[in-house]
């Protein structure tokens, strides 16, 4: 049996196609055993109640857990995505990255999360499993990873901040139905805007306080 452990060395922004952050991780296996290969699925959890929040967060996350006077049964561990990513072989450890898909889309409660921080680190939880390949006496072998495998880290929220700035500068998105969507666009041909921007801010009130 192998024994696998993992660490988090570093989160940086992947220049791709798609909006990613890259976690470059350690695996380390105690027993002198050869990997030949690791297929691995990674979960990321938030774990709000490990940092504190201002007065500007606190409003920002009202959505999410309430306010501050209920923090003591709200803020728990939530889902934030699922990773995958293909280890080579090694004896003793190996150095890899995970890629880990971003989104700007404010129906996703991570999302929400992320854009209410204002400075400071996100809490995260890697939950581990997968498949891990060895050469067994008699040839390959293969065996699923312990459930119990996890990694703590830190995201800088300057990190996800320049991440979103990169594929979504200066912007964001909502998803809405097809029937306000309709409706919108009703309202902006009659008012004879030319941009969704000019006909939300028509439909907003004068004076909207900032978080």
């Amino acid at each position: 049996m192998t024994d696998l452990a993992f660490e988090v060395l570093d989160v940086r922004p992947q220049h791709a196609a798609a909006a990613h952050l890259l976690f470059r991780l350690r695996v380390t296996e105690t027993t002198g055993a050869v990997v030949h290969a690791v297929a691995l699925r990674a979960q990321l959890r938030i774990e709000p109640q490990r940092r504190p929040y201002d007065a500007a967060e606190q409003d920002g996350l009202v959505d999410l857990f309430g306010g501050s006077e209920r923090y003591g049964s709200t803020l728990k561990p939530f889902l934030w995505t699922h990773a995958t990513a293909m280890v080579q072989g090694f004896k003793g450890s190996r150095e890899f990255d995970l890629p880990v898909a971003c989104t700007y889309d404010f129906e996703v409660s991570a999302t929400k999360y992320l854009h209410a921080l204002r400075g400071g680190d996100v809490p995260l939880v890697l939950l581990f499993s997968g498949t891990v390949f060895t050469r067994g006496a008699t040839g390959f072998s293969a065996e699923q990873l312990s459930w119990s495998l996890e990694a703590r880290c830190r995201l800088p929220v300057a990190t996800w901040r320049t991440l979103m700035d990169l594929y979504y500068p200066g912007s964001g998105w909502v998803r809405l139905d097809r029937d306000t969507i309709a409706a919108l666009a009703r309202y902006r041909a009659a008012h004879g805007l030319t941009s969704w921007e000019q006909t939300l801010a028509a439909l907003l009130p004068t004076e909207v306080p900032a978080p």
